[in-house]
């Protein structure tokens, strides 16, 4: 097995000067993507701030930040196209000026479609920005090109940033104010531009191929898909499903979006998303394991938070130091896949077993544990556990499209479908189906408890009204909690043992192709597209 990185000496950055010292140009674009990873249009952990000082729901803030991850999603498809086409330098000082543009314009528009569009244009350059980076210092982290062992590192950066984002924007906003998270990115992505100026050289290592033979029309109608497809499933329980006119169109407009696509892709050479990509064993498999597995740890965005603030009082700060346990989680999940995973090729089988075990203990803790009275402390384990489970899951499977056999210009594609299934698919439909699913129990539950209190407590007719009705709801809620934990308790060891009792011998083998051959492959469908 090949050393982690290139021993230093050999690698080299040629972007960079040589008056900086080759062992500090690594670190130079680790530190541009942590502050392209921090960057971005709207601040989640900032929503409740944002909803009492605007004119936004809570609604419009979830669809803005799911619509970054839409633009980052369609823009892996071409990613490969963008870095043969323009300079890292050209490439980081564009994408920090549009960042920077969206900062200052979502921190003081209050108009739902402006932010929606907004975050999904800072998406897209997010995730150029991001790939500029990463695929600089690829062969640094793995100079044979294993995709499992710098997966590792991206799940590591990515995952565990959008756990410090959150504790970063709450401490901002508890010391001053929501806004100054954006001016404090609008400051770093100025630094970072002033670095890139000094620091990195217009270098083209290769010819650049055009940016010709790419299906931009599909890829708008993709994002309208993608973006119906995460409207229905934010505003589903606020406009009462498919009783609203809003959800209905939505449908119609996702579903001919789709069928537009697919009807393209039937006959154009090269389509935005082939059926190759969609059709693909290992992409359909992905999926199918994806919305099962984010759905077992929806709790997380349905109730995790109602939870901590209604039932056990915590605050704003207390809540968001919850996320430390999440990124130790993050950190040991990264650390066991690269030991086991990337280095001893632990097979495929192996590793999805475990990130399900992971969510059973996960589930199964909260199921046992919830209760009035626990202490933050006491969150630490379920919490460790999701955020291992979370990332191993998101390892293995990226890997596994790597190693799905597809033709490299294909492959982007697939990042594509995963990209949108794993992120964007995971923290949308599963926390629809599951928050409707609480919403029945809740009232079930509420009824009896209601009756029930009255006819075994006699002081309760003394009682406010509007007491009541708080004991009543949150005496409901941990009971409901309780009854879904127990239900996705038992999908998830229904899933262990399915995934024990199948047989899959493949271990990971994910190796990328070498920059040269990738540029010759691409400059090949410029070449004999029929499109230009």
């Amino acid at each position: 097995m090949a050393d982690w990185h290139v021993p230093q000496g050999k690698f080299d950055i040629p972007d960079v000067p040589d008056y900086i010292p080759r062992r500090l140009k690594p670190w130079l674009f680790i530190f541009f993507v942590l502050i392209i990873q921090f960057s971005g249009g709207v601040y989640l952990a900032a929503a409740t701030d944002m909803v009492g000082t605007t004119a936004l729901m809570q609604e419009d803030i979830l669809m803005a930040g799911y619509a970054q991850l839409i633009g980052m999603a369609i823009n892996f498809a071409v990613m490969f196209r963008l870095k043969f086409r323009y300079s890292n330098r050209f490439s980081l000082l564009l994408c920090c000026a549009v960042l920077i543009a969206a900062n200052i314009v979502c921190a003081h528009t209050t108009s739902m479609p402006i932010l929606v569009a907004v975050c999904f244009v800072a998406g897209w350059f997010r995730m150029w920005a991001t790939f500029a980076c990463n695929s600089t210092i690829q062969l640094w982290l793995t100079p044979v090109r294993d995709m499992s062992i710098f997966f590792c590192y991206v799940y590591l950066v990515v995952d565990g940033v959008i756990q410090l984002s959150g504790v970063v924007t709450v401490y901002t906003a508890f010391f001053s104010q929501w806004e100054y998270m954006h001016l404090l990115m609008v400051g770093l992505l100025l630094l970072m531009m002033l670095m890139v100026v000094i620091l990195v050289k217009p270098f083209h290592g290769m010819p650049m191929v055009p940016l010709l033979g790419i299906d931009w029309i599909g890829a708008l109608l993709w994002g309208g898909f993608m973006l119906c497809f995460t409207f229905i499933c934010v505003y589903g329980n606020f406009y009462d499903w498919w009783e609203a006119a809003e959800i209905r169109g939505a449908a119609l407009l996702g579903v001919v979006c789709a069928l537009i696509n697919l009807w393209r892709a039937s006959f154009l050479h090269h389509p935005y998303i082939s059926f190759r990509a969609m059709l693909n064993r290992n992409v359909v498999r992905a999926t199918v394991i994806y919305m099962v597995f984010f759905t077992l740890l929806a709790t997380e965005h349905v109730f995790e938070h109602s939870y901590a603030a209604q039932i056990l009082g915590f605050d704003e700060t207390n809540l968001v130091d919850l996320n430390w346990y999440v990124f130790i989680g993050i950190i040991a999940g990264v650390a066991l896949t690269y030991f086991t995973f990337a280095l001893r090729r632990w097979r495929y089988k192996t590793m999805t077993a475990i990130g399900f075990i992971l969510a059973a203990v996960y589930l199964g803790y909260f199921y046992f544990l919830i209760d009035y009275g626990v202490e933050k402390e006491m969150l630490f384990i379920p919490l460790f556990f999701r955020g291992m489970a979370s990332v191993i899951i998101s390892i293995v499977f990226l890997t596994s499209i790597v190693q799905s056999g597809l033709p490299f210009q294909v492959f982007p594609q697939a990042l594509t479908i995963n990209g949108f299934t794993g992120a964007v698919m995971g923290a949308t439909f599963g926390p629809a189906l599951v928050g409707e699913f609480l919403r029945h129990i809740m009232a079930k539950n509420a009824a009896l408890i209601s009756a029930s209190f009255t006819d075994t407590v006699p002081s309760a007719v003394h009682i406010p009204l509007g007491q009541l009705y708080g004991m009543v709801q949150r005496q409901a809620l941990v009971v409901s909690m309780k009854e879904i934990y127990g239900w996705l308790l038992i999908v998830a060891l229904v899933s262990v043992i399915a995934i024990l009792v199948s047989y899959s011998p493949l271990r990971p083998s994910a190796f990328m192709p070498k920059w040269r051959n990738i540029r010759r492959l691409f400059r090949h469908q410029v070449r004999v597209s029929p499109e230009v």
